[in-house]
């Protein structure tokens, strides 16, 4: 009955969205008037038609689940066959008894589907290649992964960004339109940071005070960025983009309505885990203390660069704060296979995101491949290193070639890159010079939109993916998530420490 009534109501909410368009006299108002009115009735009617679809699709999901105790035990106290259920009526005449009837072992079905562990099994493919993404992907959150948490697929991380200069960094980012903001314990920022987050939440994009402190052309730049993402938003969720869902209303105004539409990601560092739940809650809340965000969206274990104890006591009592609110969804940092499956062995939920240093030249094809098929999300780090001397100089030239080819940056043709493979990724710059801050609204998901040639074709997805030499982080150079002293050698990656 409720699936019709959802059905109904979908219906119903689609063919309303023929009197969205603004009549004709209205053609000549402000562009912005116009785009305000417009878009915010189109995703009203967007968030809600996703909802209700989404919501409908966790309960077929939920559906599948059948608790096999229950039905035995009924089985158990009552008929089980016509011919029982006739017999036990009538008293005599049945031609059916309980010793004939075929029997099946319960309990040996229950246990092969729990064998991959409860809830971890594996399901439809969570990664999705498409050359048209919509700006939020939808991931699993409480409820044992039935509840739905929106991130954005572009965001921004703090990673390498000095401290002094994280406050204009978050500004010029949010003012560019990522809402999605990637910061950790071991990053040192977060109090700079949240001086940008309390004046965009208070007032929002005014209160950054960017417009006295910069010039006019830079404000041009990161605005555009944003009214390209908004617009892409608007049209991509229309056209029904995989594993896309749509962002709130532009209209949403107020502190809570900003904060809604913030994604807010923290990484506890390899000293903040713990085998005692309260110092990884105190860790946790002095966090989110500090950022003034009231609870976090994310909260990721950095690395699992500790030992097996730690490791799941501290995501143990991650999930427990999830389910206590302070946090909305948990995840990993260059996990690899055998950390993963740690957590599988443990029968615990499996986290929504395992973020990693992924590139063309690192695919992590086996690592990914596992998260898709078990409803993993997968994100990438931060690409600082990949254009230094120990980068992969043969194959960077042939992003340059593309680059070239179609007017980006490399910055942008590897978020391209990334979106279109169906990840998340979260590029950093600094915002010292200018051209560091127009490099976070280029690589933002506006940037990456603002022309329709920016999108790889298969042949140059084809030539990017053909850089796979299994770049190692030990080669590269890159420190994310743990000390230089822990690299032992150029084939060392973290994802191989377990």
């Amino acid at each position: 009955m409720m699936r019709t009534v959802k059905l109904l109501l979908v219906a119903q909410l689609i063919a309303s969205t023929s009197a969205l368009a603004p009549p004709n006299n209205q053609q000549n108002q402000p562009r912005q008037q116009q785009t305000e009115i417009s878009r915010r009735d189109a995703l009203i009617t967007s968030t809600t038609v996703a909802t209700i679809l989404l919501n409908g699709a966790m309960e077929a999901k939920a559906a599948e689940t059948i608790d096999m105790d229950a039905i035995n035990a009924a089985r158990a106290k009552g008929p089980t066959s016509v011919g029982e259920l006739i017999g036990g009526a009538t008293g005599a005449g049945s031609t059916t008894s309980n010793d004939n009837r075929e029997k099946v072992d319960m309990d040996k079905i229950n246990a092969a589907r729990s064998k991959a562990g409860n809830p971890i099994t594996a399901r439809s493919k969570m990664i999705v290649p498409n050359s048209d993404p919509g700006p939020l992907m939808g991931i699993r959150g409480g409820n044992k992964g039935k509840s739905v948490v929106k991130i954005p697929r572009v965001g921004y991380s703090l990673y390498k960004t000095p401290a002094e200069q994280a406050e204009k960094a978050t500004s010029v980012a949010l003012r560019s339109g990522i809402l999605h903001i990637d910061v950790g314990t071991l990053y040192g920022s977060n109090g700079e940071v949240a001086k940008s987050l309390q004046k965009y939440l208070n007032i929002g994009i005014s209160g950054l005070g960017l417009a006295k402190e910069e010039k006019p052309e830079l404000l041009e730049r990161l605005d555009a960025a944003y009214s390209a993402g908004s617009d892409k938003s608007v049209s991509t969720v229309s056209s029904g983009a995989p594993n896309s869902i749509a962002p709130a209303p532009d209209g949403s105004v107020g502190r809570r309505g900003r904060r809604d539409q913030l994604f807010v990601s923290h990484k506890i560092s390899n000293a903040e885990q713990s085998t005692d739940p309260v110092k990884v809650r105190r860790a946790v809340k002095k966090t989110i203390k500090e950022l003034g965000c009231t609870y976090l969206d994310m909260v990721s274990i950095h690395s699992p660069l500790t030992d097996s104890e730690r490791r799941l006591e501290t995501y143990k009592t991650l999930l427990n704060l999830r389910d206590s609110g302070f946090v909305k969804t948990v995840g990993v940092c260059n996990y690899g296979l055998a950390a993963l499956k740690e957590i599988a062995a443990a029968d615990l939920e499996l986290p929504a995101v395992n973020q990693l240093e992924l590139s063309p030249f690192n695919a992590h094809k086996e690592i990914v491949d596992w998260c898709s098929s078990y409803g993993i999300a997968v994100s990438c780090g931060a690409w600082s290193r990949l254009s230094s001397a120990d980068g992969p100089t043969e194959g960077w030239e042939a992003v340059s070639k593309i680059a070239a080819a179609k007017g980006m940056t490399k910055a942008q043709v590897l978020v391209r890159w990334s979106l279109q493979k169906g990840y998340i990724c979260v590029p950093r710059s600094a915002a010292k010079a200018k051209v560091e801050k127009v490099a976070i609204a280029e690589n933002s998901y506006g940037g990456v939109n603002q022309e329709a040639a920016y999108v790889l074709s298969k042949e140059e997805m084809d030539t990017l993916d053909s850089l796979d030499v299994g770049y190692k982080a030990g080669k590269l150079g890159r420190i994310d998530g743990w000390d230089a002293s822990d690299i032992q050698g150029p084939d060392w990656d973290p994802t191989d420490f377990v």
